[in-house]
């Protein structure tokens, strides 16, 4: 009789989202449905997050294998102490975008002059705007401005008290359609010069060092799932909603997904496999935060010290 070997058993890990479920977190639902993730080892478990800051908090202290949230709050922490590295980035090109109604014909940036634009101070986009307003040449003086969270800014332009605001071109756009029924045009500041990366992966450095075979498998499956999502959007979405069923709906939910997937190259990137950011877009980005004060000038001496390739796929 034959020798039996031992099955070695899956590695398990957690994957915190950087927010509730939806069309940008898609493709790891898709992933872990098609068994990318087990076929390298890993017994995975997705939780939903509440906000990029948080989860970059879990996996700084080790309660969180692996973040998913937006980098330049990971590259914010990290110059504060928190001992966390990015293993990627996804969004590659910043979703940050001025997002109005159609109606309101606002399709460049001069469009602006005297319409009322609604704002969340002190979240990412509010804090990019000034840069925005320069690199156009435009001044706060020359519109209205008017302060609110996330929901009241879209109710402002739903309900006529603001012609535009600042956001996501692939969540609130969709949103206000949704409520209001109407077409929406959206601005993004990456077509301005303002291209700050956005939402990526992260690990603990310890995780990355003690760890290094599951931090390699785990972005060679994460690198496939968004391969797979690009040629089928529509299957990643079902894959989320068989997992969380109250993600949104359908359409909505592959409408932003679609609006999505341009996001993961650059023109530097395009051919390459997702999650390989480019180290000169990387550094510009560093460079970005330190220009409006988000993080100390130091930063920008040595911007590979936030993240590592290591672990993609050579």
């Amino acid at each position: 009789m034959g020798a039996v070997w031992p099955v070695q058993a899956a590695e398990k890990a957690t994957l915190l989202l950087n927010w509730y479920p939806y069309s940008e977190h898609a493709p790891f639902f898709l992933g872990k449905e098609r068994g990318y993730f087990a076929a390298e080892g890993i017994d995975l478990d997705i939780q939903e997050g509440r906000g990029s800051v948080s989860t970059i908090q879990a996996v700084a202290g080790g309660t969180a294998d692996f973040g998913y949230a937006d980098i330049p709050t990971m590259i914010k922490a990290a110059t504060k102490g928190a001992p966390v590295i990015s293993t990627g980035v996804l969004l590659q090109k910043s979703p940050m975008a001025v997002i109005s109604l159609t109606e309101y014909n606002i399709r460049k940036p001069q469009d602006l002059k005297g319409k009322t634009v609604a704002v969340t101070p002190g979240d990412a986009p509010s804090q990019v705007w000034p840069l925005f307003l320069k690199k156009v040449g435009l001044t706060e003086s020359e519109m209205n401005i008017v302060g609110g969270d996330a929901q009241t800014k879209i109710n402002a332009v739903v309900n006529g008290r603001a012609h535009a605001m600042l956001g996501y071109l692939m969540d609130q756009n969709m949103k206000i359609e949704e409520a209001s029924k109407k077409p929406t045009s959206v601005m993004p500041f990456s077509d301005y010069g303002l291209n700050l990366i956005s939402s990526g992966l992260l690990v603990s450095k310890d995780t990355a060092t003690k760890r290094a075979a599951l931090v390699r498998g785990f972005m060679k499956a994460a690198i496939r799932s968004v391969q797979e999502t690009e040629k089928d959007p529509e299957a990643a979405i079902d894959a989320m909603l068989r997992a969380y069923p109250k993600a949104g709906p359908r359409a909505a939910l592959v409408a932003g997904l679609k609006l999505t997937i341009p996001l993961y190259y650059t023109d530097e990137t395009k051919g390459q496999s997702p999650f390989r950011v480019s180290d000169a877009n990387f550094a510009a980005s560093v460079n970005m935060m330190v220009d409006y004060q988000a993080i100390e000038k130091d930063a920008a001496a040595d911007p590979k010290r936030f993240y590592s390739l290591d672990f993609l796929p050579k």
